[in-house]
């Protein structure tokens, strides 16, 4: 991550300092040190520890130390500094820790060497400490801007038994340019620099408690004389935090942490290249799910709740909520499709051609394609959810309308797949009707029917499958194109499953796309009916049924979809690049 961690102070001489810094590097080290400056040591102290590894560093200065007296330095000099204002001592080589990985280096020091990074460090050390406070001056806070970067800070107390109020304040700085990073971070370095920040409260406390229990200084202050505000600010010099805390090895363990901050924060966000739009299937999902959360707010917020006035309205709303098959938004519904397919009594589109034969397959796929009514009788409810769980991937999930199972006959304008039990009477118009296909499952005559495909299938041979409609649909009629390919794709024994599946996904897909070009072209810019012929002859969609199955798929349009273009029309940028 590319980011600096800082440890801040309010000194109450010389106000807001930066006490300790960690910085990454992609490059060789900054300027003041070069690689034998590393290597060539005899003191150097190397040390493994999460695949990174430590050794101390010696700069060839140290402006936090005033070891120079070039002007261009940018840290402060030695005389506008107090013990409680230094961090590492005269001549302290400094920490880098290598990531062997990455080939990156995390280098620790009081102040960077770099100007413009010494600045922005500077700025961000004297907002968080003065204007830049969350309520009770104890906390995190979010502040900054494009110039000088964006700033998660926490200040926090130390106590201190010489100090005003007995504690001295402090803050821990997480800078860098990117904001919308820096905030999707914001729980992780909560989380962790709290738990830094306890660390050193802990230490601290117990050497307040122990200086207190030997000379207790609440009792001293009240007994002394009251002394000039200026003489006793003078007087009372800062402390160090190795001092509050009683830790030589504190520098050393801050560097440790905030390395693995920089590092950990880093690799727990990754960036994924999204590859187009999203498809019309996840935005109707996303419709779905959101309109599924604003009713079950509504059912929450009510003081009863109403029961669905019969039993395929409850199981329509229970199939809403279950994620498609070939898309799913949310991890439980994976790990439900996962499920649910060890269960399933069709396996696949392939599987279910095999069973019911090719000539019923294709009057079956056809009335689905088309949008009729699909309506299996069964006693096996697991069957018939498994026959839609496995049809419904021909169509966009916008088209798709289930009641898996009811004990009465539910119109087709409420759904396009319809479950029921065998007793249930269909009206006879729906029986003749050329818009509706029924599929029933019975008992089968013989003890197994398909005894060299299915003979781990019990449970398929002890049916039989009788499929018809009151228009079948003739052998030689050429049909809709999609489902010519799908069935040569079916037929393709070359083609695994998963392959079949993924050519599903792009017919799907290449087929809403005409239905797109449709929309636009016939109900937004309302062209006239020779121009809408030679589009569907120009997109390979001008036979019947294609046409039919256009204006079907489109209502599975998206509403995101349709309101876009929509509000496109409507702007008058548009309207003028159209005259």
């Amino acid at each position: 991550m590319n980011a600096i961690v800082a440890l801040c102070h309010f000194c109450e001489l010389h106000g807001p300092r930066t006490l300790f810094c960690t910085e990454v590097l992609h490059s060789p080290l900054p300027q003041g040190a070069s690689s034998g400056d590393i290597s060539g040591q005899n003191e150097q102290a190397e040390e493994e520890e999460g695949g990174i590894q430590m050794s101390s560093r010696i700069r060839s200065h140290s402006p936090a130390e005033g070891a120079s007296a070039d002007s261009s330095s940018p840290g402060p000099k030695k005389s506008d500094m107090c013990e409680g204002c230094r961090s590492l001592a005269g001549g302290h080589p400094g920490y880098v820790s290598h990531d062997k990985e990455t080939s990156i280096k995390y280098v620790s020091h009081q102040h960077p060497n770099h100007p413009q990074l010494f600045s922005i460090v500077r700025q961000a050390c004297v907002r968080s400490l003065s204007c830049e406070v969350c309520p009770g001056r104890e906390g995190p806070i979010f502040f900054g801007d494009e110039q000088h970067g964006f700033v998660f800070s926490h200040t926090f107390f130390i106590k201190d038994s010489l100090a005003r109020g007995f504690q001295r304040w402090y803050s821990i700085i997480t800078i860098m340019m990117d904001r919308i990073y820096l905030i999707n971070s914001w729980p992780f370095l909560l989380g962790k620099i709290r738990g830094i920040i306890d660390e050193l409260q802990g230490k601290a406390l117990k050497v307040f408690e122990a200086e207190q229990y030997g000379c207790p200084q609440r009792a001293q202050r009240m007994n002394t004389a009251f002394t000039p505000f200026l003489h006793q600010r003078n007087g009372n010099a800062a402390r160090s935090l190795t001092s509050l805390t009683n830790d030589e090895n504190l520098w050393a363990c801050l560097h440790t942490s905030f390395a693995w901050l920089l590092k950990a924060c880093g690799s727990r966000l990754t960036e994924k290249l999204l590859e187009g739009a999203p498809t019309e299937d996840t935005l109707v999902q996303m419709e779905k799910l959101a309109d599924l959360k604003e009713e079950s707010e509504g059912w929450d917020g009510s003081e009863e709740e109403e029961k669905p006035s019969s039993q395929p309205d409850a199981v329509e709303g229970q199939e809403l909520s279950k994620c498609s098959p070939e898309t799913s938004l949310m991890p439980d519904c994976n790990s439900w499709n996962v499920a649910h397919r060890r269960l399933s009594v069709f396996r696949s589109l392939r599987h279910m051609r095999q069973v019911l034969g090719a000539s019923a397959f294709r009057m079956l796929a056809w009335h689905v394609l088309m949008g009729n009514q699909v309506i299996w009788k069964a006693r096996d409810t697991d069957l018939v959810q498994s026959a839609f769980d496995v049809l419904r991937t021909m169509l966009p999930v916008g088209c798709v309308r289930i009641i898996p199972y009811s004990d009465q006959y539910e119109e087709a304008y409420r759904c396009n797949f319809l479950g029921l039990s065998p007793h249930v009477q269909i009206p006879s118009h729906i029986l003749s009707s050329e818009f509706a296909v029924l599929v029933e499952v019975r008992a089968a005559t013989r003890s197994s029917l398909y005894p060299t495909l299915f003979e781990e299938e019990q449970s398929l041979n002890k049916y039989e499958f009788v499929v018809t409609s009151g228009s079948p649909v003739a052998a030689d009629r050429v049909g809709p194109t999609i489902l010519n390919k799908i069935e040569a794709a079916l037929t393709n024994q070359n083609l695994s499953v998963d392959v079949v599946d993924q050519c599903l996904v792009c017919l799907k897909e290449e087929w809403m796309n005409k239905v797109k070009v449709l929309f636009k072209f016939t109900k937004v810019d309302s062209r006239p009916k020779e121009d809408t012929q030679k589009l569907l002859s120009i997109l390979g969609a001008a036979e019947e049924d294609n046409v039919k199955l256009l204006k079907f798929w489109m209502t599975g349009l998206s509403k995101t979809y349709k309101s876009h273009l929509m509000s496109t029309v409507r702007s008058p940028t548009s309207s003028e690049s159209r005259n």
